[in-house]
């Protein structure tokens, strides 16, 4: 069966880091793109980085670039997201999934959504 797991989630502080990771069972991510998504309470769910099945090829949101790091690690066959000088509007369920291609943006994914991993960045 194939599937995401995400993890690494929790409550940190504002300026705090937290690092995701995106675990893959079932398949190898050597031939997948891997996108992180993200959904806020009331809110659309948005992308936030994407990185190429080679991993040659990484995209960020707006809002998060120069904070977040997307990398992966084909022997651990896990993507993981690092994200540093968090902020309360980084609030959200993470989710990562397969998609068609790391493009510039608009990601669009080819794989169901898991559970997520919530992070909560509060004072």
């Amino acid at each position: 069966q194939l599937q995401l797991v995400e993890s690494g989630g929790g409550l940190v502080q504002p300026g705090g880091s937290l690092r995701l990771s995106c675990a893959a069972s079932g398949f190898t991510l050597d031939y997948y793109a891997i996108g992180w998504f993200r959904q806020a309470p009331g809110k659309e769910r948005e992308g936030v980085s994407c990185i190429s099945s080679s991993g040659g090829t990484t995209n960020y949101a707006d809002s998060v670039k120069g904070r977040f790091t997307i990398s992966k690690d084909n022997a651990k066959n896990t993507v993981y997201l690092q994200m540093n000088f968090l902020k309360p509007e980084d609030t959200a369920i993470y989710y990562c999934t397969t998609i068609i291609a790391c493009l510039t943006s608009n990601w669009s994914n080819t794989g169901s959504w898991g559970q997520g991993t919530q992070v909560t960045v509060s004072s």
